[in-house]
This record gives structure tokens, sequence and C-alpha cells, in this order.
């Protein structure tokens, strides 16, 4: 076992599909886009992505949700059994199903079928409840919570992910984790179920949000009597209420991708740090941090449903998925490489200039022991978790991977780039890459490099400047 706490995940599951093709033209009987050569892939969704993600973080996860013995729950169930325990409560009707058609990564429509809800508790499902250590609800409105609400009430949840065709959280629950539109809509029903004109005005108006957000998130903690609500805001991060002033959680870096399913994973992100230990502001600030390295890397939609077994590593930080994503959607990948020990202007030019060739880029930074077999002793001056995040701090990087050898020729074979850069300042006859990117019709490239910059230069004029 990995040391990590086990979670108990109660929620509604769906299977999700997504045909993503190319669309170069419009129908010539409607005018809608012909999307083509289109590939199909699957994955959990709801409440069973909530528990996918976490036992892909290495957890040991059981989920408690309704199925039936269709097609969609059979196929739902061979993609989640080698990674969790299912506790399956009966259903009227058939699993929920969602589709969404894409056309160079982009949704063009969704489509949606199945209303299948769960009918009833089981003993089977209120045993593991009893024995939890931790409890997720990911509540999609569609009856598993509401079958084992008296359970959940006796014990509140660690985190509570709610839906507004959903019930209410159980009192007592530590952290309830609506999305920005979710917490509006709980806090104007219940201003107007009070009949508060000040709630329903929602103070601050459009010039300030945020001030909005905070009115909201005190009075749903409040109205729900749950410890803490932390709002998810996107692009602007998370606000963590406990009723009192806020805490406002900013990203750790702005990305484009898809967030599709970037709330569950930010739920199950934050479920599994407190049932670690960690204090509610210190999982949702982990949370926010996952849920924004998992939206850069294409979101629910860049998830390899048949990952190897063994791999725990969370697809929010998995450079494949990033590179399946963007290749299944036409794109270019671009990789480049270097140590990255003090980042400056010379590294951010090259990799901004790197960004723009193609459609996402790879950084592939050297190990900390790689760094010093090639700069000796002393080297590198900041850890390989200090690198990572100032590379992932910028925009044009949009994932991170590490090789612990002197070169990246094994993980390059793995990622397979189309482009692989480095700064002009390599002669032709260092790149023994170049070979390498041919196998697969890549190609190595030079660009031109901010001459005078050199994390071994900048220490040593500190080191001058210090004596």
């Amino acid at each position: 076992m990995t040391g990590k706490a086990p979670l108990v995940v109660v929620g509604d599951a769906l299977l999700d599909r997504d045909l993503t093709g190319h669309a170069d033209r419009l129908a010539p009987d409607a005018p809608v886009p012909v999307v083509a050569d289109c590939d199909e892939r699957l994955r959990p969704g709801g409440a069973a992505l909530a528990a996918y993600l976490a036992a892909r973080d290495g957890r040991d996860v059981t989920l408690i949700t309704g199925l039936d013995d269709g097609p969609a729950a059979r196929e739902l169930r061979r993609l989640l059994e080698p990674w969790l325990r299912l506790v399956p409560l009966p259903m009227t009707g058939e699993l929920p199903e969602k589709t969404r058609v894409l056309a160079r990564g982009r949704p063009v429509v969704r489509l949606d079928r199945g209303g299948g809800r769960a009918r009833e508790a089981t003993a089977e499902a209120r045993a593991a409840l009893a024995s939890a250590s931790a409890v997720l609800v990911s509540d999609y409105g569609r009856g598993t919570a509401d079958a084992l609400r008296d359970e959940l009430r006796r014990r509140p949840p660690a985190v509570w992910d709610p839906h507004p065709r959903g019930g209410p959280p159980a009192p007592g629950t530590r952290l309830v984790t609506p999305a920005r539109a979710e917490a509006h809509g709980f806090a104007a029903a219940l201003a107007a179920e009070r009949g508060d004109a000040e709630d329903r005005a929602a103070p601050g108006g459009p010039g300030n949000e945020l001030r909005s957000v905070a009115h909201e998130a005190c009075a749903l903690v409040r109205h729900w009597r749950v410890a803490a609500v932390t709002v998810t805001l996107g692009a602007r991060g998370a606000l963590l209420s406990y009723g009192e002033h806020p805490l406002l959680v900013p990203v750790t870096a702005a990305h484009q991708g898809d967030p599709c399913g970037a709330g569950d994973r930010f739920a199950a992100t934050a479920a599994g740090l407190l049932a670690d230990g960690a204090l509610v502001g210190e999982a949702v600030e982990g949370a926010v941090t996952a849920a924004t390295a998992f939206v850069g890397a294409g979101g629910a939609g860049g998830l390899l449903g048949t990952a190897p077994a063994g791999d725990t590593r969370p697809p929010g930080d998995d450079p494949a998925a990033l590179v399946a994503r963007v290749r299944a959607g036409g794109g270019t990948v671009v990789a480049a490489g270097g140590c990255f020990d003090l980042l400056h202007a010379g590294h951010v030019g090259l990799l901004q200039a790197a960004r723009r060739i193609g459609d996402c880029l790879v950084v592939c930074v050297n190990s900390d022991a790689s760094v010093r077999r090639r700069k000796g002793e002393g080297r590198p001056v900041n850890p390989l978790a200090d690198r990572i995040r100032v590379l992932r701090a910028l925009a044009c990087v949009d994932a991170v991977a590490v090789f612990d050898e002197d070169t990246p020729e094994r993980l390059l074979a793995e990622l397979r780039p189309d482009v692989w850069v480095k700064g002009g300042d390599y002669a032709g006859a260092d790149l023994p890459e170049a070979s390498l990117l041919e196998e697969w019709g890549g190609q190595a490239v030079l660009l031109p490099y901010l001459d005078g910059h050199s994390s071994t230069a900048l220490l040593a004029r500190a080191a001058e400047g210090a004596r």
C-alpha cells in the first residue's frame, strides 16, 4: 500500500464518451460542421470519475453508486474494476451516458441519454459507510446520496460535491465544493425561500464578483451547517469560507485546456488530502493545484482509460495524457529540455518561442541526480520540485516531464514529439536527439538564444558579488 488513507466515494456514476475528429467543412443539408475520422474514447464520469482519479492517485477507493445490468454499466464496470472496489445500488432505468463530439479538441455538441436513478440502499453499502475513515459525496442528483442520507447524517462526509438537482449536504460536512454558478443558484434559492431581498441583491454587483461569492459562501456555510464551503472559480482559483473572512486560493498556472472533469479532480484531491490529515485550507490549496494541472493536461478528455496497472500518477500530471489528447485532435506536439536550475530570460524566451511552434509544449527537465552528474557537486541550486513549480507557472508550458538519465532519449521515445527544440547555443553535433526524432518523422530544431544568459554565469556573478 502507498500509506495514503482509504476513501469511500458515494454518488452517481455516468459513462462518458468522447468522439474526437476534425471538422473542415459544413454539411450540405444544414449549416452544421461535419466531424470526420472520429476516434472514440470511453471513461468514467460523474462520481465514477472522482473515484477513478482518487484511485489513480494510489489510494484504496470504494465507490458506492447506482448500476444496472445494461451495456453502459457493463462498460463502466470494465473501466473501474481494475482500480477500485464497486458497491452497486439497484437502479430504476439505465445508467446515464454523456457523449461529447469534439473537433480538434473543441466540443461541438453533447448528447445525453439514460435517466436511471439509484433506488435504495443495501446492507453492503451501509457496511462500507460504517467502516469508512473518510467519505466523499459526489452528488449528481440521481438518487445515490438520497438513498444513504440517514447514514451520511450520522457520519458526516469529508467533502460533499453538490449538484443543483441533488439535495443539500449533510450537516457537519467538513467541506462543500460548489462551482461558481452552483453556489450562486443555491444562495439565490435560499434568499428566495427566506424572502431576503438583501441576499437576492448579491452585494457588490458585477463589478465586484469576489464580494458576491464571499457573501454567498458565508450564507451557505450557515444555512447548510457545514464547517466550510469553497467555491471553485475556474481560472481564478477557489474561494474558501468558514463563515467569516474568506481565503482566496489562486491557480498556480493559467491553462486554456478542456475543463471537463476539473470539479471532480478538485473534489477527489481535497477529500484525499483531508483523509490523510490535512487541514481544510491545505486541502483546498492542493485541490486547486491538482485541478489546474488536470485542465492543462487536457481535462477528462486527456485521461488514458486503459493505463497500465500500477501506474498511479495523477492524470492531471501526466504529460502522456496531454500528448495523446493533442495528437488525437491533429495538433503538433513540441518538446524542449534542460536543467532549468535558475530560470532566466534566455530560458523564458526559448520556451515562449517553442510553444508558438505547435499546439502544446512539454518541458523535459533533468532530475537532481542528472543535474549533479552534468554540472558537478553543489548543483542544482534549486531542487526538482521547485524547478517544476517554476516551469509550470509559465503560461507557455503545458506539462513537465522528468528524466533521470544524462540525456532525454528514453523520455522522448515515450512521448514521440513532433518537434524537439534546443537553444541556438548548441551546435548541430551536440544534438544526439536529432536522429532519434527522425525515427518517427519528428524534427529537431534550434531556436535563437538570448546571448549572455546562463544559469552558470548567473551563479558566478552572484558569487562574485558576495565576495
